[in-house]
């Protein structure tokens, strides 16, 4: 199993910069639960790359269902995310209803059908984002964290799909709301054209707004979370940076923040747990 585990580390190291240093500050007996969930998560997130046929897409995602509920036993025990999320969650007595959740949220994600309302957008983001700040505070400190974790996993998901936007523009996919686009006059044909406009501009404009609100939310109640659930939170440090650069840059050629401020921002977080949110 110690295997299982060091795989899932390694994969989050790759894949998934800010949840590997936050789960650093994190004690090292749950580390190993939370890489394994957040190897899970990224194996789930990025199902359409690995498939690009939604059909394909969707037999791997009803792999992991089936998985969840205990239908695969024998390869489930052969893949190594599977096996170290399964010990974790029978560890931490976490509710796999909830990761079924998340897997059907992600459903959206093989398909081009645009996000309509921005409701929509901000349930797919609490499905999947807010879940996965829940399960993790809940590893580090039980549940009951659901003020931070919902706004918390919001805004992070909010800053990492403008971010792609240009990536999901290339391939046709729209997590910018329909009805945001509309309401500045944008077609959809002219996002996926790749062509810039003011527009456009006001409509993610609006949505990093929309994005901000929900870290005011956070920073509203951050005094409220255990210490223990801290490390869970700290990706969240990145988001307000994230925005402002954003913010800074074209729609269609986004501003990456370096990876040196990332980890400089998750640190500073660690150590002053007001700073996650601003």
């Amino acid at each position: 199993m110690q295997d299982a585990f060091a795989y899932c580390a390694e994969l989050v190291r790759a894949a998934d910069r800010d949840r590997y240093l936050a789960a650093l500050f994190a004690p090292s007996c749950h580390r190993d639960a939370l890489h394994a969930l957040y190897a899970f998560n990224i194996e789930v997130a990025r199902v359409r790359d690995a498939a690009p046929q939604a059909l394909a897409g969707e037999i791997r995602l009803q792999w992991w269902t089936d998985v969840l509920r205990g239908e695969r036993p024998g390869e489930a025990r052969a893949n190594p995310v599977a096996a170290a999320l399964l010990a974790a969650l029978e560890r931490y007595d976490l509710a796999s209803d909830t990761l079924i959740d998340l897997i059907d949220a992600h459903r959206f994600d093989l398909y081009d059908e645009p996000m309509a309302r921005l409701a929509d957008l901000e349930a797919y983001a609490g499905r999947t984002s807010s879940a996965l700040f829940a399960l993790a505070a809940q590893i580090l400190a039980g549940s009951g964290q659901d003020a931070v974790t919902v706004p918390a996993g919001k805004a992070y998901a909010i800053a990492a799909l403008l971010h792609a936007f240009p990536l999901h523009a290339a391939r046709h996919q729209l997590y910018v709301p329909v009805e945001l686009l509309e309401r500045y006059g944008v077609r959809t044909a002219d996002v996926f054209a790749g062509r810039a406009s003011a527009g456009l501009d006001a409509a993610l404009a609006e949505l990093r707004t929309f994005a901000r609100g929900h870290l005011h939310a956070v920073r509203a109640c951050i005094a409220e979370l255990p210490t223990e659930a801290l490390p869970a939170l700290l990706p969240t440090a990145t988001v307000r940076s994230a925005l402002d650069r954003l913010e800074q840059s074209q729609a269609f050629s986004p501003d990456e923040l370096a990876l040196w401020r990332r980890q400089w921002l998750i640190w500073r977080a660690a150590h002053n747990p007001a700073r996650i949110a601003n």
